[in-house]
């Protein structure tokens, strides 16, 4: 008999356990596969956001490069206003020199006129047009004042054309430079702001990448979650259904193990075994029960009374106590 309460228990408890090992498969296979493809995730998460702080910095560089060249620009705009006031005043005193010039000019061409009409004084003119030393020297100091006056004058031609000859190269050769810079930088500011704003526009892309990675990932979290919970459900409802069967068997309407007490009598409370004395439904001997405190004996006790004992018995040896046990 024990040997089929046994059996059939195995059985029982087979099945509960095999009750919902198909869905609690599934739903392994489910996490599984999540978590593989968590993992790749994760993967692809990583080395996008690699990327996006790559892009980032090589937006902040253009950036920075393109504010020094903002700066540098805005230096040689300086330079260049500075240089057009340079301009202006130099070509207000060229417009200055041209009128010297033009008066010289003037003043020159009437003196040679003068020159080719009446001539050159000679020194022997002089000389013999004198009645006096006094006045010969007068005459004389008065001819090389005339001569000084037009070496000067011829001079001082030469030297405002040449001067303004001079500035007119200068502020000109400074003026194309200052422009070849300037272009050289709105170039470069172009070309920058070109690179950042490439820069930029991979990192927001980067970026929404990456939000739709950490939003598919954090979905993907979240079914796993589910679905593991939904294992530990299954497996709890499991384990319940077994302990509830094992529950029956081991408990029922009697104070030790059920089938301790179907193996020993059958649950029969009035059982006796002639061979060895014991009685009742947990086959207790005459000796034991005296022990425990029972009154005449076992198979003719109350059932509450076969139960107190049997429930003390289980208490101080548990299933030692029976041969079925």
């Amino acid at each position: 008999m024990l040997a089929l309460a046994c059996a059939t228990l195995a059985v029982t408890l087979a099945l509960a356990g095999a009750a919902g090992a198909t869905d609690i498969g599934a739903l392994q296979t489910k996490v599984s596969t999540g978590r593989e493809e968590a993992g790749s995730l994760a993967s692809q998460l990583q080395a996008a956001q690699g990327e996006l702080a790559a892009a980032q910095e090589e937006a902040d560089a253009a950036s920075a490069r393109e504010e020094k060249l903002n700066g540098l620009l805005a230096s040689g705009e300086e330079q260049a206003a500075r240089l057009a006031d340079d301009v202006r005043r130099t070509q207000r005193h060229l417009s200055a020199d041209k009128r010297r010039l033009h008066r010289a000019r003037t003043a020159l061409s009437q003196r040679l006129v003068a020159i080719y009409e009446s001539g050159t004084p000679s020194t022997a003119s002089v000389i013999l047009a004198s009645t006096s030393y006094d006045e010969l020297a007068t005459r004389t100091e008065y001819l090389d004042r005339i001569e000084q006056s037009d070496s000067d004058l011829a001079g001082r031609v030469a030297q405002v054309r040449h001067s303004v000859a001079a500035a007119l190269e200068r502020v000109a050769a400074l003026k194309a430079r200052v422009d070849a810079y300037n272009a050289r930088l709105a170039a470069a500011r172009s070309e920058i702001a070109g690179v950042r704003a490439s820069a930029e526009a991979a990192a927001v892309q980067l970026d929404s990448v990456t939000a739709a990675r950490s939003a598919a990932l954090a979905t993907l979290k979240s079914k796993i979650g589910n679905w593991v919970s939904d294992i530990e459900a299954a497996e709890a409802a499991s384990r319940a259904e077994a302990e509830s069967t094992v529950e029956r068997w081991l408990g029922g309407p009697y104070s030790i193990p059920a089938y301790i007490v179907m193996c020993e009598s059958g649950g029969n409370y009035s059982a006796l075994n002639a061979s060895s004395g014991a009685g009742g439904a947990y086959q207790i001997l005459p000796s034991t029960w005296q022990l425990y405190g029972g009154q005449g004996e076992p198979q003719n006790a109350p059932k509450s009374e076969q139960d107190r004992i049997a429930s003390e018995i289980w208490a101080d040896s548990g299933s030692s106590a029976w041969v079925c046990g």
